[in-house]
């Protein structure tokens, strides 16, 4: 019987430690694929979640179609340091502080890019190196700097930077080899994620002593009715066979959100399918 009350016990105790009731959160890029994903993974686990994004106007985000007292959409440019402020101060105002940031905002080429976007590296543009490396880098740099400033400054609190394989090794440009037109993984996208990862390292020893954990979640890539020979060729790079489903990082940012993982900071999560591996 003692034994049976234990677990009971220890489940409970796991349960509050993934428990945000009474949290804030900030979520950029909200509006995108995974970022409505996040949205609605934090505001089930109790949090009151502030959605950052340029463009709510993207009908297949889950985020069109989510609606809650406990959900505020601001209009913000992370490139804008003061569009960033702005939407904080909204976010203090309706919701109470913030004590979790997920930088999910960046921007990629899709497959259907031009050359001129795309490469090869010989002849990549610099506004296109610019443009990349402004939103995904930059703009986490800035968001980290207001938003995780403020949070040193008022108690704490959780920052998860999403980054990419990419930004842990170089893409096969094998995968995309399959188009009558040469298609290239930008360089600026590999290179601003793998900036992504030393920003969090350094964070997360700079705001230590604030109780500021920081910490990076690297993703594997994620299936958007892309082609199917694409489909075809990054899955046979994969251990398991496939590309992951967009609900399948939430575990990940519910755990780097929480108290589940109150010991970890400047540490890269890495859920990738087994991707890395080879």
């Amino acid at each position: 019987m003692k034994r049976a009350e234990s677990g009971r016990t220890g489940l409970k105790g796991l349960e509050k430690s993934f428990n945000l009731t009474g949290k804030v959160a900030i979520v950029t890029g909200a509006a995108g694929q995974l970022g409505g994903e996040y949205v609605k993974c934090l505001l089930g686990a109790g949090a009151r979640v502030g959605a950052f994004d340029i463009d709510f106007d993207n009908q297949k985000s889950i985020l069109y179609k989510t609606d809650s007292p406990e959900l505020v959409r601001v209009r913000v440019d992370i490139t804008d340091r003061s569009s960033i402020e702005r939407g904080l101060e909204k976010v203090v105002k309706t919701l109470g502080s913030p004590a979790i940031l997920v930088n999910n905002a960046a921007i990629d080429a899709p497959p259907d890019s031009t050359e001129e976007e795309t490469g090869p590296f010989e002849t990549y543009p610099e506004t296109s190196w610019d443009k990349m490396m402004e939103a995904n880098l930059k703009g986490t740099m800035l968001c980290c700097q207001v938003i995780g400033g403020y949070m040193a400054q008022n108690g704490g609190g959780s920052i998860i930077n999403i980054a990419s394989i990419y930004g842990m090794l170089s893409p096969d440009q094998r995968i995309y080899g399959y188009k009558e037109e040469p298609f290239f993984k930008p360089l600026s996208y590999c290179v601003s994620k793998s900036g992504v990862l030393n920003l969090t390292r350094y964070l997360a020893t700079y705001w230590a002593k604030k109780n500021v954990r920081v910490n990076t979640l690297t993703l594997g890539g994620v299936f958007n009715n892309q082609d199917e020979r694409f489909l075809k060729n990054y899955s046979t790079r994969v251990p398991l066979g496939r590309m992951a489903r967009s609900d399948e990082y939430n575990g990940a940012i519910l755990f780097l959100a929480s108290d589940a993982s109150s010991y970890m900071t400047g540490a890269n999560l890495v859920v990738d399918g087994g991707y890395t591996c080879w």
